[in-house]
């Protein structure tokens, strides 16, 4: 309820969105200046001064910034692996960080587009428990939880030609209520018969034009899945509209609303499609795609603690990897640039006139708290260690 307190969360929330990394740096510095400004409150400073004196500060510190902080070159993969493992570093995912920083820095600069940007929402996190984190693992392509509609269909198919369709596979119902009333039996049999036909018509389009994977977004008709195991076809239904997405990312081909326009220009490509069992279940793994505009990461854990932990701490360094690319900026880490900027801070109050300068103080001040945090959190001495830093 309190105002302060929800004005914290936001801070957390906005950060996770924008960076998806340093939610805890942005929640401890901005309570930090929240209590050094109450400090000056009480030394009856007005709060109009404190503002202004914080925006000043903030203004020369974002300066600094620019002037500590190195240029990185989104080819350099060894730095962006650096700066994926940091993040990675205290969430639980230690162990296993050389091998997640270099799957993270090959997906985000897997999927990032012409103009230097990344979209996060092209990296699939999945994840399964049962088995270490070293096995977690990068797919170029897309790892779908569903399995193929029916057993006789192939398990495994290489040099897979993929339909990706946004249209059930069965007959349609008639737009409007309509009754049809059959008195001959024989006519029950044509009318059954002409529904098979309507629907053997669809499989053999989606085999004339070359398919030998399908992948439907809404449902597949049982004597669909018959004539489409028959044809060697390996379908999947019900496949989530964000997974179709991806997959058309992946492997090029085009979502198709309506089968009768099935061209083999809209069809994808990828290596192999196959059908694994991980930890139990069945997944459909599409794999060995050309140019990938989408990847996967199959995060893998012991237990469903674990897998959930190390999942977060990889959508964190990809957040900061793919930042990183976009700004191509970055400043040494373990406090260092909070300590320089607040030695600077504090050598640009004394030329602040009037009250403000307390408050610019008070900012320098504030940045101090991050060392000194990290400092007590590896069981040092904060005082002696922030003496030695500055």
């Amino acid at each position: 309820e309190h105002p302060a307190a929800k004005m914290l969360i936001e801070v957390a929330k906005t950060q996770e969105k924008e960076v998806g990394d340093g939610t805890t740096t942005a929640v401890v510095i901005a309570g930090e200046l929240l209590r050094k400004a109450e400090e000056l409150l009480d030394q009856n400073v007005h709060p109009t001064v404190i503002i202004k004196g914080y925006q000043l500060a903030l203004e020369k510190a974002k300066e600094i910034l620019e002037e500590i902080s190195k240029d990185v070159n989104p080819e350099d993969k060894e730095i962006l692996k650096k700066i994926a493992m940091t993040s990675l570093t205290g969430k639980g995912a230690e162990k296993a960080r050389e091998k997640l920083g270099d799957i993270v820095v090959e997906a985000v600069t897997t999927v990032v587009d012409e103009e230097g940007k990344v979209d996060k929402d092209l990296i699939k996190v999945e994840k399964k428990e049962g088995a270490s984190v070293d096995e977690t693992q990068l797919i170029k392509g897309v790892v779908i939880d569903k399995e193929r509609v029916n057993p006789q269909m192939p398990k495994k198919v290489e040099n897979a030609k993929i339909a990706l369709l946004s249209c059930p596979i069965e007959v349609k119902e008639t737009e409007t209520d309509a009754k049809i009333n059959i008195t001959d039996p024989a006519k029950m049999i044509e009318f059954i018969e002409q529904e098979e036909k309507m629907i053997k018509e669809m499989v053999d389009k989606i085999k004339e034009a070359g398919a030998n994977v399908v992948f439907c977004q809404k449902g597949i008709d049982d004597l669909a899945q018959h004539y489409l195991a028959k044809a060697g076809i390996l379908a999947v239904r019900r496949v989530k509209k964000s997974d179709m997405e991806k997959l058309a990312k992946a492997t090029g081909a085009k979502i198709v609303s309506n089968i009768k326009d099935l061209t083999p220009e809209d069809l994808g490509e990828a290596g192999v499609v196959s059908e694994e069992k991980v930890a139990g279940d069945s997944m459909i793994f599409v794999k060995e795609c050309k140019d990938p505009k989408a990847v996967t990461i199959l995060v893998r854990g012991t237990t469903e603690h674990v897998v959930d932990e190390v999942a977060r701490a990889i959508d964190d360094a990809i957040g900061v990897v793919a930042c990183t690319i976009e700004d191509g900026k970055i400043v040494a880490g373990g406090g260092a640039t909070e300590v320089e900027l607040a030695m600077r801070l504090r050598d640009y109050a004394d030329t602040v006139s009037g009250r403000e300068q307390l408050a610019v103080r008070g900012f320098a001040d504030a940045l101090e708290v991050i060392p000194r945090t990290l400092a007590e959190n590896a069981g040092l001495d904060a005082i002696e260690m922030m003496v030695n830093l500055r």
